[in-house]
């Protein structure tokens, strides 16, 4: 095992210097980092929603949980006002947020997780006992086992053979049933449970980075084998969730539902609003101090790249392939294939480019990190030469969204994020720390950073070099001046 003394005497003494501003950073928001035993692993991730009505109708790996939500909401004592999520995802916060009387906007790119939002929504407006009686007629009818046309799967390249035979073709009967369907929101909702057993149905499975492929698929990338365990048949997955579905509008499940609440019914809901597209472009244009609260989970600094592991539910909502492109460029800069974006200085202005610009490169334990990574690509020790473009453009458009967002903030509201802390070649990034110090440059006060008790290890490959070292995984909360 190569070990840190065993590392490039240049490599050793740039990591001692991240190292040490690291440490002066942490010394710096020290009182302001408490672990909070009221959170955990689960909550912060989409574990949390999978017993969740409503929640646990599409598999979304990418988001927090409601019992977060939940709990901050509480904690931060708010009863009025409109909350954001601009990296809205499957609708968590915006959901949650309506629950308890507040109204919401989320921002969303991907068309596939904003439908998922505007589906939930649609069914909060119907009669959902005459929903729920369609869509249990539709399951009990079961027409897509019957011979009759259908509709082809609209494949991207990387999605080609994702399905055995037989489910892509009851798949197809499926949709092409559901595209023929009169009731509109009823061919909607239809077509979205199909999307939520995409993956269940198919030889894939969702791997961060990519989709990883089953061995019985013939396209097992590796030399290592994957067997994904029981792949469902089309019968099997799509009676389960239309059934699932149905229960939930009815309030069948074992908890209170949003969609058929005892007390409380929709009128005394908050107002629930989706603006699909980038929140790069969105949010330099909302209307300044409208906001009570901003609660969110952006992308990680992690190279996830949601184009891929989400390829199968944005090919069937007609995504081609240049859409993808346009899609992987057009998010906030978190794997290795995005490019820079030029034209950000006129999306935000002048001014807030100036002060994020500044904040950015002011940024001590930032500037080394990326000093260190440059020199990992140029003496070939890196294994993407794209991780430095990544982190650095991820951290530039981060600091332009926190300057943005204190505009649109009311004075005393609440930003609330849940991120995780990354390492690159030995080099520990403290993501909650860098994100807090542009956050007091941008006009906020650094509430409290709370640190979940347990975080995570690096990978594999790092500690193989580096050894074993946790990172942590925090919630931060800032407050707007």
């Amino acid at each position: 095992m190569t070990l840190l003394g065993e590392l490039p005497s240049l490599h050793v003494e740039m990591l001692s210097r991240i190292r040490a501003a690291d440490s002066e950073l942490t010394d710096r928001f020290a009182e302001k980092m408490q672990v909070n035993r009221h959170l955990d692993r689960t909550l912060v991730s989409y574990q949390g929603n999978r017993a969740q009505i409503g929640h646990r109708w599409c598999k979304y790996r990418e988001g927090f949980s409601a019992e977060l939500v939940r709990y901050v909401i509480e904690r931060m004592g708010l009863r009025r006002g409109k909350i954001l999520d601009p990296f809205g995802g499957s609708g968590t916060a915006l959901f949650v947020a309506a629950e308890h009387g507040l109204d919401a906007v989320g921002i969303e790119l991907l068309p596939s997780s904003a439908e998922i939002v505007g589906v939930r929504h649609a069914i909060l407006q119907t009669n959902g006992k005459k929903l729920a009686k369609q869509i249990r007629a539709a399951a009990a009818d079961r027409g897509w086992l019957q011979p009759g046309d259908r509709k082809l799967f609209p494949h991207l390249r990387i999605t080609e053979g994702a399905f055995p035979e037989e489910n892509e073709r009851h798949l197809g009967r499926f949709l092409f049933d559901a595209a023929e369907t009169r009731d509109k929101l009823l061919s909607r909702v239809l077509r979205f449970a199909a999307m939520c057993v995409l993956e269940q149905i198919s030889f894939t499975r969702k791997d961060g980075q990519y989709l990883r492929w089953d061995q019985r698929s013939g396209r097992c990338l590796g030399k290592k084998l994957f067997d994904k365990g029981k792949i469902y048949t089309f019968d099997e997955a799509i009676s389960d969730k239309l059934r699932q579905i149905a229960d939930d509008i009815e309030g069948r499940g074992w908890e209170p539902s949003l969609f058929a609440p005892d007390d409380a019914g929709p009128d005394n809901l908050g107002n629930i609003e989706m603006i699909t597209g980038s929140c790069l472009d969105v949010l330099p244009k909302m209307k300044a101090r409208s906001i009570s609260a901003l609660i969110t989970s952006p992308p990680y600094c992690n190279r996830y790249d949601y184009t891929r592991t989400y390829a199968l539910e944005l090919a069937m909502m007609g995504v081609g392939e240049d859409g993808i492109r346009r899609l992987r460029q057009t998010m906030l800069t978190c794997t290795v294939e995005n490019r820079d974006k030029p034209d950000l200085p006129q999306k935000f202005g002048q001014e807030t480019f100036r002060r994020a610009s500044e904040a950015f490169e002011s940024q001590t334990v930032l500037r080394l990190v990326l000093e260190y990574l440059e020199q990992c690509k140029q003496d070939g020790t890196i294994n993407n030469p794209g991780i430095v473009r990544m982190v650095r453009n991820y951290f530039f458009e981060l600091a332009l969204l926190i300057f943005a967002s204190a505009r649109v903030l009311k004075s005393g509201a609440p930003f609330v994020m849940v991120n995780d802390n990354v390492r690159y070649q030995g080099a520990h990034v403290p993501v909650d720390l860098i994100l807090s110090d542009f956050a007091e440059q941008a006009g906020y006060t650094v509430e409290t950073i709370w640190v979940l008790p347990r975080g995570k290890g690096n990978s594999s490959q790092q500690m193989g070099v580096h050894g074993r070292e946790e990172v942590r995984k925090c919630v931060y909360v800032w407050r707007r001046q």
